[in-house]
């Protein structure tokens, strides 16, 4: 069967092209001919999606923040790169879609539509190309774990636009069970709850695809403190001095935001996808608030101090996502999630 995937591919995201190879992956060893929409919007196709979606305009602001970063740093250019190569060996893409039209061209000849993961869901930067509203009739609609990232939705407007986009789908699932709940409440439907398609590969098989990048020059013997920050919050770095001085282990940072590279401490500059798997795997230790380094810490058996991102209170909180994966694997082990997903891989394809 030929499956077009839709996800977050060019945020420059270690977590983001790691979900996205794994669920292309584990679906070409099921049989199927699957590729990603290499979904990039040009600027007219962003602005008119804020407007249409009711969407913040500080989503701009912030993308255009986050950008300026990039554009000051070698080692963010260099990172960028490097997940773009990653793709061409790794993965097969289509012709780079800048809007729907571009979108619906590349379903040509496609048997099915599946959402990939990721929070192609959350409804604060909602996005109805990431429901698949594109696609021309005849084609079957999947979703495999969206995260809908946060808990609560007041907002009527993008309840009723979720709940029209989602009409047609064969199955949904969440990665969450908030995500499962909130769809529920909005449309009606059952979701089933999914794990993160990084979850339905094997530590081995993540081991292996790490070790086609050399293992970070500035890792210690030994390991090190590994910190990897998606946030920009000051009190993140009074937590890692005292988790130095507690371990004795040297300080390594794979920098995200301007507080990353301004930390002080050495860098692990410019990595790929495999630099990164590479870097966490060897870790003695690994402080993060990214709800990715949590799973990799956990499936590489790392210990893993998790910073939460958000205040529980702020009803933008993505605390839900880290939340509910603790709770599953103190439940339940690896092998049983990664079951679970693929069953259901096989049963709804």
């Amino acid at each position: 069967m030929r499956i077009g995937i839709m996800t977050f591919l060019h945020n420059s995201n270690y977590g983001s092209s790691l979900q996205a190879y794994a669920l292309q992956r584990v679906l070409r060893e099921l049989g199927h001919d699957a590729e990603h929409l290499d979904y990039q919007p040009d600027r007219n196709e962003k602005i008119r999606n804020l407007i249409a979606s009711g969407n913040s305009p500080k989503l701009i602001l912030e993308g255009i923040r986050k950008r300026n970063v990039q554009s000051d740093q070698a080692g963010a250019r260099a990172k960028k790169d490097a997940i773009s190569a990653f793709y061409a060996r790794e993965m097969r893409l289509s012709a780079p879609c800048r809007n729907r039209e571009e979108l619906r061209r590349a379903c040509d000849g496609l048997d099915l539509l599946l959402c990939g993961s990721d929070q192609i869901w959350n409804p604060v930067w909602l996005n109805p190309a990431y429901f698949l509203d594109f696609a021309p009739s005849g084609i079957r609609k999947l979703a495999y774990a969206p995260s809908m990232g946060v808990k609560t939705l007041e907002d009527r407007r993008k309840r009723g636009k979720i709940r029209r986009l989602t009409a047609d789908f064969e199955a949904i699932s969440a990665r969450e069970q908030e995500g499962a709940d909130l769809l529920r409440a909005i449309t009606g439907r059952d979701a089933a709850v999914l794990p993160d398609p990084v979850c339905l590969l094997t530590p081995e098989e993540w081991k292996e695809a790490g070790r086609k990048a050399p293992l970070p020059s500035a890792m210690p013997e030994g390991g090190c403190l590994l910190c990897y920050f998606i946030g920009e919050n000051p009190a993140y770095w009074p937590r890692v001095r005292a988790l130095a001085a507690e371990t004795g282990l040297k300080v390594r940072v794979i920098p995200v935001t301007a507080e990353g590279y301004a930390s002080g401490y050495e860098l692990l500059d410019g990595l790929g996808p495999e630099g990164f798997l590479n870097a966490v795997s060897g870790a003695a230790c690994l402080c993060t608030d990214s709800f990715h380094g949590l799973v990799f810490g956990t499936i590489f058996g790392v210990r893993t101090e998790l910073l939460r991102r958000d205040r529980d209170g702020d009803p933008e909180s993505k605390n839900s996502r880290v939340d509910h994966f603790l709770r599953q694997i103190r439940e339940r082990s690896a092998a049983d999630l990664r079951a679970e997903g693929l069953a259901w891989l096989r049963k709804n394809i």
